[in-house]
């Protein structure tokens, strides 16, 4: 009996000291979770907002896209061969002959001649007059004659 009476003495004694042992060690566990619960918590939000970053560079690619293409449409269109040939008549540009080459030995292929003279340029559609009533002086297009002032002097 003393055998059995000194293990449950020792066995009763032992609880409250494995119970102190065990507190620091619930205590690590829970700090790492805790610790764990908030590294992911930041590592969410980060990744939140980069995915922000990225929704918004995107929008500007698409816009920078859109601007890129609304310009280049322009640049054919101003350099199409009827656009670039419409701007040299209005330049008072004209076609010039055949063309005369040298060659690397110095020898002239072909024979130069001089550019035939343009026309007289047409007034553009926006000063042509329009005649006017009563023998005024004609207005350009595009702006209102001026009405008689029936009583003069009220």
């Amino acid at each position: 009996m003393n055998k059995r009476g000194g293990r449950l003495g020792r066995a009763l004694a032992g609880s409250p000291a494995g119970q102190a042992a065990r507190t620091p060690f619930v205590l690590l566990v829970v700090a790492l979770l805790g610790g764990g619960l908030i590294s992911l918590l930041l590592l969410n939000s980060a990744l939140n907002q980069g995915s922000f970053q990225l929704s918004k560079l995107k929008k500007e690619t698409t816009a920078l896209t859109d601007e890129e293409q609304a310009l280049q449409r322009d640049v054919d269109g101003h350099s199409a061969p009827d656009a670039l040939q419409r701007r040299a008549h209005e330049l008072g540009l004209v076609p010039g002959g055949s063309p005369v080459f040298i060659g690397p030995d110095g020898k002239v292929t072909g024979t130069a001649s001089p550019a035939a003279q343009p026309p007289p340029p047409s007034p553009p559609a926006s000063q042509v007059s329009v005649p006017t009533p009563s023998g005024a002086p004609p207005v350009p297009a595009g702006y209102a004659a001026p009405q008689p002032n029936p009583t003069p002097g009220r």
